[in-house]
């Protein structure tokens, strides 16, 4: 049965009209075309389809809809701002840390969850942040590289903004 949902994504509101028991990996790539988050497993266990919700990662093909209302969700095409890459996803582009691509979304979506709490993360918080996400073409070492460099990236970011 449908009922009334208000959703927030990548900063626009939506209301719908769907059952609240929808997962939210559908709502967002069938109903609002935003196809960052990929269909991999449906059991959560992959990280493709990874989102945040209010700054933290979650996995939209076991989460429902219902449960993002209420909630600001941020897809990989709301990461940049302004014209301007993510640092995260700037850092893999520079570090060509993407084979066939379709983990990126939940490789980029985690490194970005745990910027977002751990400004200055170790190299063992950035593995244990990307464990459960799988990559089946193997470039693990490039993703790896790339999430150091994301993490310097958004370092001189952020003091470019606080002036430093």
């Amino acid at each position: 049965m449908s009922q009334a949902i208000s959703l927030t994504v990548n900063g626009c509101s939506y209301n719908l009209d769907i059952p609240p028991d929808t997962p939210l990996l559908n709502v967002l790539r069938n109903d609002l075309q935003l196809n960052g988050p990929k269909y991999g497993c449906g059991l959560g266990e992959c990280g493709a389809c990874s989102v945040l919700i209010d700054g933290m990662a979650a996995r939209a093909c076991v989460l429902p809809v219902s449960a993002a209302a209420q909630h600001e969700v941020l897809t990989l095409e709301g990461l940049g701002k302004n014209g301007r890459l993510d640092p995260v996803q700037q850092a893999f582009i520079e570090c060509q840390a993407a084979q066939c691509g379709y983990c990126l979304n939940g490789m980029v979506i985690n490194v970005r969850a745990l910027l977002n709490h751990r400004s200055q993360p170790s190299p063992a918080q950035l593995r244990a942040a990307l464990e459960y996400n799988l990559c089946r073409c193997g470039t693990h070492m490039e993703i790896l590289e790339a999430a150091n460099h994301a993490v310097a990236i958004n370092a001189a970011e952020s003091s470019e903004v606080s002036g430093e």
